[in-house]
């Protein structure tokens, strides 16, 4: 049929060519070393997964109508069927084989759409939608004015409406798949989220996790109402519970610092007050102990914490650096004693010589501790020398003092006498026994006599020796 211009105009069922078919007059003849029956599934794979790609790239068919059909050189259109020969349309714009060409053209754009379906369908694209398509184009292929293999593309319409079926079980069954899956991910999320609540004391780490978790929960899709629901609820309030147990955690702190900071200030105070006192041993213990305080106070909020600690420290600075200054001072002062006392010990020595003179030695070593003692203390290391080289000249003088008292002892003089006059009472009391001719009585008074001497001679010694 043509319209009229003599164009040819499609007969009863025939369908719109898809934007992307050849357009009319355009050369439908297979390019040199390709088939002229090209597959029927001629669809070209787009990269990468197909749910990325719901509109798959197909390859235009191109079919040698010659094969299928004829026209004749009235114009008229047929087509090759399993059931025989049917007119498909009148061809009035040019010669036969241009007529040819236009219905060849005509099919191609039906089987690129076939085409399409199939791509559609294995990209897991809507099933049932894909089924009604593949039902639409099967009822219009007895009236389609197109030249072809109709009856190739009847059976691969007929395909893709069975596969609809098992590629919608199919995607049901991935659906249920991935939405388990979703749940049990949802589900380890709310558990880990109750878990945080309930143990975690990392705060900042706990906290960033449970925001981890709504971002991710947020890019979870397809999980049942009711379930979603339900396991929102969840996380929802373990994150409520761990933010309550942080914010109490965090009142307490603040509470703490406080108290800290309160504590702190009494201290500084204390240390402020003992900065200029001068019991360098008492008030340096003092300090001690107000340093061991502030550390067990615990930690005030940072900025006055840090400002505390500025103001202990200088107070506790002030009192250690008079300290120290005044030790400065004191080991001056004991350098210069010991420098005294070595002097004293240089002046007095060559005059104390109890041999020759024990009273002007006796006089000059009070003079010389007298002194000493007022002179005061030397430093810790010269301390045990210069005392031990004064006690040597005082244990000289003291031993010579010594000595003389016993030589003039009383007591002992007077024991060496006696001594004298027992040896002569019983020498006396031998010479009368031997006039007696006792015999035995005169030695034994002269051997009493001998015992008495000895010991009469030892007294006299000891006298005489000291």
């Amino acid at each position: 049929m043509t319209d009229s211009n003599g164009t040819a105009k499609p007969g009863p069922g025939s369908t719109p060519r898809p934007s992307g078919a050849p357009k009319p007059g355009a050369s439908t003849r297979p390019k040199p070393g390709t088939s002229a029956h090209p597959k029927p599934h001629a669809v070209k794979p787009a990269p990468g997964p197909a749910s990325q790609h719901p509109h798959p790239v197909v390859v235009p068919t191109v079919t040698d109508p010659s094969a299928w059909g004829r026209v004749d050189e009235d114009g008229t259109a047929w087509v090759k069927t399993a059931d025989g020969e049917r007119v498909v349309g009148s061809w009035q714009a040019g010669d036969a084989a241009e007529g040819l060409a236009h219905f060849g053209r005509r099919f191609d754009d039906l089987a690129t759409e076939v085409a399409l379906l199939e791509a559609r369908l294995a990209a897991g694209a809507d099933a049932r939608k894909t089924k009604a398509a593949a039902n639409a184009l099967a009822e219009s292929l007895p009236t389609a004015a197109v030249i072809g293999d109709i009856d190739g593309l009847a059976r691969r319409l007929q395909a893709i409406a069975e596969h609809s079926e098992e590629a919608a079980a199919h995607a049901k069954e991935e659906k249920e798949r991935t939405r388990h899956e979703h749940t049990e991910r949802k589900e380890a999320l709310a558990a880990e989220a109750e878990q945080i609540a309930a143990e975690s004391t990392q705060w900042k780490a706990a906290g960033d996790r449970l925001r981890e978790i709504l971002e991710e929960w947020k890019s979870i899709k397809g999980v049942d109402r009711k379930v979603d629901d339900a396991l929102w609820r969840r996380y929802s309030k373990a994150r409520e519970a761990f933010n309550r147990r942080r914010g109490a955690h965090f009142a307490e702190l603040d509470r703490e610092r406080a108290a800290a900071k309160a504590r702190k200030e009494e201290l500084c105070a204390q240390a402020e007050e003992l900065s200029d006192s001068t019991d360098w041993v008492g008030t340096a213990a003092v300090f001690r102990d107000l340093l061991t305080e502030w550390k067990s106070a615990g930690r005030a909020p940072r900025e006055a914490d840090e400002a505390l600690w500025r103001r202990f420290k200088s107070a506790q600075d002030v009192f250690f650096a008079a300290r120290n200054t005044a030790a400065s001072e004191r080991d001056a002062e004991f350098e210069q004693n010991a420098a005294d006392k070595e002097e004293l010990l240089q002046t007095y020595a060559p005059y104390i010589d109890p041999a020759t003179d024990l009273d002007a030695a006796r006089a000059a070593l009070r003079d010389l501790q007298e002194r000493w003692d007022a002179i005061g203390k030397v430093p810790r290391d010269r301390m045990q020398e210069l005392e031990g080289r004064l006690r040597a000249i005082e244990k000289q003088v003291r031993e010579a003092a010594d000595a003389q008292w016993r030589r003039t002892d009383p007591e002992a003089v007077a024991r060496a006498a006696q001594f004298r006059e027992r040896v002569a009472q019983f020498e006396e009391q031998a010479a009368k026994a031997a006039a007696a001719g006792k015999t035995r009585d005169a030695e034994k008074a002269r051997e009493q006599a001998k015992q008495w001497r000895e010991w009469a001679e030892a007294a006299e010694g000891a006298v005489s020796n000291r």
